[in-house]
């Protein structure tokens, strides 16, 4: 019996690989606390503050600290201090990067939200999906 190749994939069957591999869903943002701090900076192209942060995303000083610190190390954030001892305050922003990014990551969610918008349509229709029709385990809202 002869092997298949790469080559000898249908055009169809060239599609479908990976089609809910969901690359752009980047680990360092998908944490359930660094979503929330990229979505907040999203929102406020200026910057936030780290107390008003640390309230939206509901954090401690500490757990604030440590998200931001990886999102820093990423290149996605940017922390900027002014001034000194007590009276310091740091002001958190997106990096262009880091907006970049979450653009891709809020893209990939919107197919993620599409594909099973469209399963539970086919569902609720009667139809079936691939994994439905061969009794196959799989993802069902139903």
């Amino acid at each position: 019996m002869k092997r298949k190749t790469p080559a000898d994939k249908t055009s169809a069957e060239h599609d479908e690989r990976g089609r809910f591999a969901y690359e752009a869903l980047d680990r360092t943002i998908h944490e359930r606390a660094r979503l929330g701090i990229m979505a907040s900076l999203a929102a406020n192209a200026d910057g936030l503050l780290f107390p008003e942060l640390r309230k939206l995303c509901d954090l401690t000083d500490g757990n604030l600290n440590r998200h931001l610190l990886v999102l820093q190390e990423a290149g996605l954030v940017e922390v900027l201090k002014q001034g000194e001892g007590r009276a310091s305050q740091s002001t958190c922003k997106l990096t262009r990067r880091g907006r970049a990014e979450f653009a891709a990551y809020v893209e990939a969610l919107e197919r993620v939200l599409q594909d099973a918008a469209a399963a539970r349509k086919a569902l609720d229709a009667g139809g079936s999906t691939t994994r439905a029709a061969s009794n196959k385990p799989g993802w069902s809202a139903g």
